[in-house]
């Protein structure tokens, strides 16, 4: 098991001690006189130290019997970066549970995923993290619960059902053990809201600052599908009259179907969701802070990043740079395929002309979002000769469609990056570049590294970097493990058309 940072007492305490936020999802507090829990972070006068014991997860502490604080909220703190920054199986299940796996397919269906027994998941569970699959999913559900409560006007009965609770009891019962108030009660806290239409939700999604939007939404709106994708240009924001918009697309779900918009705000991201099945909020949120990837930790990242005097000043200029990643793996691949050695306009185009052909229609009352992208299975039986592209590119992208629909491959958010990258490379026309981009964006590799990228040699040449791939390689094993943070600054520095934020 790793040296978790909850078992650092004298970090944690003064981590505590200055209400450190970066420190938020990290760890939580549980204070022993009161028996709340709080994010390190709290804006209460810091327990003395004596009274403080520290827990590596919200399930932890309401399993050891505390409840969350009504003031920091830490149910709501960003998620620990461990989950997305590690491949082991405990990450792994994590960003499974957090997907909502155990809730549709309970622990045997976690484990069979995983591959391993039910035994050993919640074994390795419990010993890093101090509960189990179950405790971890209840703990999300009651935060599901909690944001339903809050933004919605749902009946309880219907927020029961929809945040995975299996009877009105177990979601009364819960909300009160995790929050110390009824469900009547946490809803008539706040101001009543008013909901715009049956199913839309506004959410704000936090993050750990520093956050530099730029990049991140810049590049899914210059790479956006029409028809799946779009950006919304918005009017001034009313924080010093900065020029913002919002990133809008479709999203398949387990249970139906969602539309997002996710515009940048200084200490959030504001999130509108409309779905079609409200069972879907707590994977729909995951997927979306994935994409975005908000629960990375920006200053481990970018300290790394300024041991090298070349990348410093990029850091220095524009901190918290994030890389921009996907919610669905398998779109994404395809995606990667149909952009080999194409700009990004042509790209567009193939899969915009895919997504008319063979993607599921849906409405969009509020912009101009037609399809869901196809899934590999929509697209097994695809005419190859109708692909506007060279033949050894069809037969790369006709060879993955089959693959992915047949579960040879599978790319979700437990696949193991090595095996993964093993299996891709095996393909007829897949080389380091195309797997290394989909390990970075699709798998969430925070380490892989694309030294053969047209953008990135052009960008080393500039800075003095060795530009030969070999020679590249050897100066970024000093970047490690967060080679795929270097590449965003490093695609900063060139004319690389997804280096801006569209207004």
């Amino acid at each position: 098991m790793r040296n978790a940072m909850h078992t650092d007492r004298e970090r944690c305490v003064r981590a505590v001690q200055s209400k450190d936020a970066r420190f938020d999802g990290w760890f939580y507090t549980a204070v022993l006189t009161t028996r709340i829990y709080c994010r390190p972070s709290c804006p209460a006068v810091p327990p003395k130290p004596a009274n403080m014991t520290f827990y590596p997860s919200a399930a932890a502490c309401q399993q050891a019997g505390f409840r969350a604080c009504k003031r920091c909220r830490p149910d709501t703190s960003p998620g620990s970066p461990e989950w997305n920054q590690r491949a082991d199986l405990v990450a792994r299940a994590m960003r499974l549970i957090g997907d909502g796996v155990v809730d549709r397919e309970g622990v045997p269906g976690l484990a069979a995923r995983l591959g391993y027994s039910t035994r050993q998941i919640e074994r390795q569970l419990l010993a890093e993290l101090g509960a189990g699959p179950l405790a971890l999913a209840r703990a999300q559900r009651a935060q599901t619960a909690r944001l339903l409560i809050e933004t919605t006007g749902l009946p309880m009965a219907e927020i029961a059902f929809a945040a995975g609770f299996s009877s009105i009891r177990t979601f009364n019962d819960t909300v009160r053990e995790v929050f110390a108030l009824s469900p009547s009660e946490l809803r008539a806290r706040l101001p009543r809201q008013t909901v715009a239409a049956p199913g839309v939700l506004g959410l704000r999604l936090p993050f750990r600052a520093p956050l530099n939007p730029d990049n991140l939404f810049g590049h899914l709106a210059a790479t956006a599908v029409p028809g799946v994708e779009e950006w919304l240009p918005h009017s001034l924001d009313d924080v010093g009259g900065t020029p913002i918009g919002a990133y809008r697309r479709t999203l398949r779900l387990p249970y139906g179907h969602g539309i997002v918009a996710l515009t940048p705000r200084p200490d959030h991201i504001a999130c509108r969701l409309s779905l079609s099945d409200m069972r879907d909020l707590a994977v729909a949120i995951s997927r979306c802070r994935r994409m975005l990837d908000l629960d990375a930790d920006p200053v481990a990242v970018d300290d790394q990043l300024r041991t090298d005097p070349v990348l410093a000043p990029l850091v220095d200029k524009a901190p918290g740079r994030r890389v921009p990643r996907t919610v669905d793996e398998a779109e994404f691949a395809l995606r990667a395929v149909l952009g080999q050695q194409v700009s990004t306009a042509a790209a567009r185009t193939h899969a915009a002309r895919l997504v008319t052909a063979h993607g599921e229609a849906v409405e969009d009352p509020e912009g101009g979002l037609t399809h869901l992208f196809p899934a590999p299975e929509a697209l097994a039986a695809l005419d190859p000769e109708s692909l506007a592209m060279p033949r050894t590119r069809r037969t790369t992208f006709t060879t993955l469609v089959r693959r992915l629909a047949e579960r040879s491959i599978h790319l979700g958010v437990e696949s193991d990056w090595e095996e993964t990258r093993a299996r891709l490379l095996a393909l007829p026309g897949f080389g380091p570049w195309t797997v290394d981009v989909i390990a970075m964006r699709a798998l969430g590799d925070p380490d892989a590294f694309l030294p053969t990228d047209l953008g990135i040699r052009r960008a080393a040449q500039e800075l003095g970097l060795p530009s030969t791939p070999a020679a590249l390689t050897a100066r970024a094993a000093a970047w490690r493990p967060w080679r795929a943070y270097a590449v965003q600054y490093l695609w900063a520095t060139d004319s690389h058309p997804i280096n801006f934020l569209p207004v």
